[in-house]
């Protein structure tokens, strides 16, 4: 206003009375913005001034190391976050000697691993991310988009299926010229919740599996080489001709690798979308199975979208907070992530959480305790 008052009056000084008119109602204009934004002004922290760690599953670290971190550190320059993706299990042991002060996980903590941190009266699990894990393979010369069934998958990491051509790869992806190369298989070589959504679904395809290997965030691989993370195991499998391995989705797109549509529990061939996401969540949530202390899985749900290898990956922190600034700030790192921070999730090949999912999220956030009080709001 100061600079078009100025430039008027020096340019213009013989039309001053009209102007007179505009510049009263341009003081107005200025007036009352500068009213909505002190009403409007962010503080440069919400809840508290803290520095938080975390550390833990690669699987959400996209969005949160990508999205989640820049942009709300961006908005509240009191607040700083390092997160580390570790791998979910060492972000459980991390947690559990409380060296960070949050820890993201894949898989909820077994009931050993509750029990040791004193369980869901000490400690919570917030769910705050949802994708999909997906077969990602290097098949040269074959550009059409594989299908696979969970038994098929299964036999390939049992070593039962050794060949790209096997009849039963085959069957499934009719004219397509698969080779007769054998297949190269990738792990992860950490304790990772990815392996234990991944090992969770071919318990449930595959009784073989279930007796021989089982669930869990570390297994004995029957077969195949391991490697660090979402991101190793995306790079070994891009850089290995006719490997197969696992991954969040948002790894195999980000790096233009190849992955397969999976054959869901209705007998669809399923993209790892999220609303198909959705749906499987969807699905597990229509019958009733999220427990309390909301350690759930979501794979191999009903629906005829649903994608079968869906997961969630948790927030893991205690009730108790054991620094009030660093508790503050935590909670509403949450609270907006789980509301604000959804928006980056599609884009990146997430799933926003349901809306019942999110309310029991905003439920384990009320119950943080900092001091003599709850940490939000």
């Amino acid at each position: 206003v100061q600079y078009f008052q100025r430039a008027v009056f020096e340019s213009h000084p013989e039309n001053q009375p009209p102007f007179d008119v505009l510049l009263s109602q341009l003081g107005k204009f200025q007036l009352e913005h500068n009213k909505s934004m002190m009403a409007g002004e962010k503080p440069d922290y919400p809840g508290a001034k803290a520095d938080l760690t975390g550390a833990g599953a690669t699987f959400p670290e996209p969005i949160i190391n990508g999205k989640w971190i820049p942009t709300y550190t961006g908005m509240y320059s009191g607040v700083k976050i390092n997160y580390q993706g570790i791998g979910s299990g060492g972000g459980k042991k991390q947690i559990t000697a409380k060296t960070v002060d949050f820890a993201g996980s894949d898989s909820p903590l077994t009931d050993a691993e509750f029990a040791a941190v004193g369980g869901p009266d000490n400690f919570m699990h917030i769910p705050w991310v949802m994708g999909g894990i997906v077969l990602v393979y290097n098949l040269p010369g074959v550009t059409t988009q594989l299908k696979f069934d969970g038994p098929t998958v299964a036999n390939i990491y049992l070593g039962n299926i050794t060949k790209w051509n096997d009849p039963a790869i085959a069957s499934l992806n009719p004219g397509v010229n698969l080779p007769n190369n054998a297949i190269a298989v990738v792990h992860r070589s950490e304790g990772s919740g990815t392996t234990d959504n991944f090992t969770d679904y071919l318990n449930k395809v595959s009784d073989e599996w279930k007796s021989k290997v089982g669930r869990g965030a570390s297994v004995q691989w029957p077969v195949g080489v391991g490697a660090q993370g979402n991101p190793g195991v995306t790079q070994l499998v891009k850089q290995t001709s006719y490997a197969i391995g696992y991954v969040e989705v948002s790894f195999a797109k980000s790096n233009n690798v190849a992955y397969a549509l999976m054959k869901n529990k209705a007998g669809n061939f399923v993209d790892a979308t999220a609303a198909n996401v959705s749906e499987a969540a969807d699905g597990v949530l229509k019958a009733n199975a999220v427990p309390a202390d909301l350690r759930y899985t979501i794979t191999d749900s009903p629906g005829a979208n649903a994608y079968p290898i869906a997961a969630t990956s948790w927030l893991l922190t205690y009730v108790d907070q054991p620094d009030v600034n660093k508790g503050k700030a935590l909670a509403y790192f949450a609270w907006w992530a789980v509301h604000d921070g959804q928006a980056f999730s599609e884009a990146l090949g997430y799933a926003p959480l349901p809306k019942s999912i999110q309310e029991r999220s905003e439920a384990q956030i009320k119950r943080m305790k900092c001091g003599s009080g709850p940490c939000f709001p």
